[in-house]
């Protein structure tokens, strides 16, 4: 990377982590400048965004047209594919929504940027084919979700001794709640996250703990660790985010407070490490750190994203788009909670597996959607 400041690329900026990615670039502007910026139709939000940090780039990937001449303006997922390619980037972050993330991350690690990933389809669905990427190129991966970037620091330290890996999950919304209880809840009391303030969809998914199967998945393509070696805990606290089980038997953890500039920050900077506007956890203030182990019964999509896991052959790209479009659906207000795991079992059960190459993986991507839809509309 040039050694003055980076200049960052930064897709999905009108949502939560665009907004904390913004706010680090705002803490540290003598260290990084938004060289570019992506957002899907929020173009009142991207306006304001240009206008305060004056990029070079701006692409629109969903409807909305952006009226600018004080930049270049592109479209579409071969805007974020030039963008991410730029020799003037360093940085490319992509927190954008849905599979149109691995286009970027396949054009930035081909020209050696670091890609800074914080969407999670891009491993969950294609995971074989970024790790090939990665491999055959000059780029780095640095992963931005909070469990992810927990375990990249500590397996910095101990990867050759680290027997198994841990994903915290904090439990979600409705982490006491019944099986029958769940069938009662309504849209206000999934979007009630106890510890992180976070998008819609993916508190959603913390509700399901389809979430931490998501990570779980990426976990595997991240760290090349089979899913017999990464677990899940229920922390509630969301103060120790990963924790690696050594073969001599001791455990290391990482803590941090659960606000997501701290994982972006060390995205952007590592490998230093600078002072953060977000204050550790005082340790004598923490009357309890918690530990119980998943319920798979009440929560069956974290055990289907093992599975998925398992049987490789784009199951677990199936499953993320029919979870994606049954999500929507319960906050579009058509189905009820459990509907949401009824549609992604009901759409995986009918898949047979496919290729692992990109084509293939896109193909099954639609399918599933395509499918997905049928049974929601089944449902409604």
């Amino acid at each position: 990377m040039n050694s003055g400041r980076k200049k960052i690329a930064l897709f999905g900026a009108t949502g939560s982590i665009g907004k904390s990615t913004l706010d680090v670039i705002r803490r540290f502007p003598d260290r990084f400048e938004l060289f570019a910026v992506s957002c899907h139709s929020n173009i009142g939000a991207l306006e304001d965004i240009i206008d305060e940090f004056r990029p070079k780039y701006a692409i629109v990937t969903g409807e909305g047209n952006l009226k600018r001449t004080d930049l270049k303006v592109l479209r579409g997922k071969e805007g974020l594919e030039e963008v991410a390619a730029h020799h003037e980037a360093d940085i490319v972050l992509i927190a954008t929504l849905g599979t149109i993330g691995i286009f970027p991350t396949i054009a930035g690690l081909r020209a050696g940027k670091r890609i800074a990933l914080a969407n999670k389809e891009t491993l969950v669905a294609f995971g074989s084919v970024v790790v090939k990427e990665l491999e055959n190129s000059r780029g780095e991966l640095i992963p931005v979700d909070s469990e992810h970037s927990a375990l990249f620091q500590l397996l910095l330290c101990w990867k050759e001794d680290a027997e198994t890996l841990i994903l915290t999950a904090s439990g979600g919304p409705l982490r006491k709640l019944s099986r029958k209880e769940m069938e009662r809840v309504q849209l206000v009391d999934v979007l009630r996250h106890p510890t992180w303030n976070m998008g819609k969809k993916i508190t959603v998914d913390s509700a399901t703990l389809m979430n931490k199967g998501l990570e779980v998945v990426e976990a595997h393509w991240l760290f090349r660790f089979p899913p017999e070696r990464i677990e899940v805990v229920i922390h509630p606290q969301s103060i120790i985010h990963g924790i690696l089980r050594l073969r001599d038997g001791a455990l290391v953890a990482h803590m941090s407070t659960p606000d997501m500039k701290v994982p972006i920050q060390s995205a952007l900077t590592y490998p230093e490490r600078l002072f953060s506007e977000v204050r550790s956890p005082d340790l004598p203030d923490l009357s309890s750190l918690t530990f119980e182990p998943p319920d798979f019964d009440r929560f069956p999509l974290l055990k289907l994203a093992y599975e998925a896991l398992k049987k490789g052959r784009g199951f677990p790209a199936v499953m993320n788009a029919a979870n994606d479009i049954a999500v929507k659906a319960f906050l579009d207000g058509k189905i009820g909670f459990l509907d949401i795991e009824k549609a992604v079992f009901t759409v995986v059960n009918e898949f047979e597996g496919t290729e692992e190459d990109l084509g293939a993986l896109i193909e099954a991507d639609l399918w599933a959607r395509r499918k997905a839809r049928e049974v929601v509309d089944s449902l409604v």
